[in-house]
C-alpha cells in the first residue's frame, strides 16, 4: 500500500470511528444537555457556525451541550477526578494531547497555559480549572506529563491544573474517543502528512493523527466553546474564558 494509501485509509477509519462514537458521546451528555435550564446560560452567545456544526451530528461536545461524565486518574495528584464533579464549583478547560507531539498538541497545552496565567493575573485562579487528557499513556506516564507540564510553562502551584491520565490504551479509547467523541489512532512512522482540520500527523514513533479539540465548560456544566482546527488564534480563548466568569 502507498503513503498516500495508507493515509487516506487511517483518515476514513477515523472519520468511521467518530461516527460510531456519536451514539456513545450524546448518551454522556443527556444528564447535562440543557443549556436553556437557566435563562442566561451560556454567557457566551452561539457561534457563527452553530447551526451547520449542529446538523453535521459531530461526535464531540458542543456548544449548549452538557459536558461528558467520565473517572479518570489524575496521577501527578494521586487521586482520580470526574469530569462533572466540577459542577457548581468550577468553570472548566479540557484538552486532548500526547506528550511527544510537536504540531498540534503544544498549542493546545499553550492555550489552556494563556487562560491559567490570566486567571492569575486577573484573580480567578480559584473560579476555573484545566484538565489536559492525554490519550498515549503507555508513554504519558506522571513523570513524563510532570516534565512536559515544566517544559511548556504551567503553574503546578496555582492549584488549578490536572493532567489526566487513562490508566490503559482501551481505557484511554473508551474515554477520550467513545465518550468524549475525540478520534484517535497511532499511526506510522513513515507519514509526514497532515489534514487541514487539525490533525496530527507526525512522523515519530509515537506518531498518532487526532481531532483537535479543546472545551470551555460553564459552572454549570454546560459547553460554552468548542474549539477545533488547532489552537485557537490571538487572545480568542483567554477573552472567551473571562466573559464566561465576568458573567456569571
Amino acid at each position: 500500500m502507498s503513503r498516500t494509501d495508507q493515509t487516506l485509509d487511517r483518515r476514513t477509519v477515523l472519520r468511521t470511528v467518530g461516527a460510531a462514537a456519536i451514539g456513545a458521546s450524546v448518551a454522556g451528555c443527556s444528564a447535562l444537555n440543557s443549556a436553556e435550564s437557566d435563562g442566561d446560560r451560556p454567557v457566551l452567545p452561539p457561534p457563527e457556525n452553530h447551526d451547520r456544526i449542529k446538523e453535521s451530528g459531530i461526535p464531540h461536545p458542543i456548544y449548549g451541550e452538557g459536558i461528558p461524565e467520565a473517572t479518570v486518574p489524575a496521577p501527578l495528584h494521586d487521586r482520580s477526578i470526574t469530569t462533572t464533579a466540577f459542577t457548581g464549583d468550577r468553570h472548566l478547560m479540557l484538552t486532548f494531547v500526547y506528550t511527544s507531539c510537536t504540531t498540534v498538541c503544544p498549542g493546545l497545552t499553550a492555550a489552556l497555559r494563556r487562560v491559567q496565567a490570566d486567571a492569575t493575573d486577573r484573580d480567578y485562579a480559584d473560579e476555573i480549572a484545566f484538565l489536559p487528557m492525554t490519550f498515549d499513556p503507555e508513554h504519558d506516564t506522571a513523570a513524563v506529563l510532570e516534565s512536559y507540564g515544566t517544559d511548556h510553562g504551567v503553574d503546578f502551584d496555582a492549584g488549578n491544573w490536572y493532567f489526566l491520565r487513562p490508566e490503559t490504551p482501551d481505557d484511554a479509547k473508551a474515554i477520550v474517543q467513545d465518550t468524549f467523541g475525540v478520534a484517535f489512532e497511532q499511526g506510522d512512522e513513515s507519514s509526514d502528512d497532515g489534514d487541514e482540520m487539525g490533525h496530527d500527523d507526525m512522523a515519530h514513533s509515537r506518531q498518532f493523527v487526532h481531532t483537535s479539540l479543546i472545551l470551555l465548560v460553564n459552572k454549570e456544566g454546560v459547553v460554552e466553546r468548542a474549539y477545533t482546527g488547532g489552537s485557537p488564534g490571538g487572545n480568542e480563548i483567554v477573552e472567551d474564558a473571562r466573559t464566561v466568569v465576568e458573567g456569571w
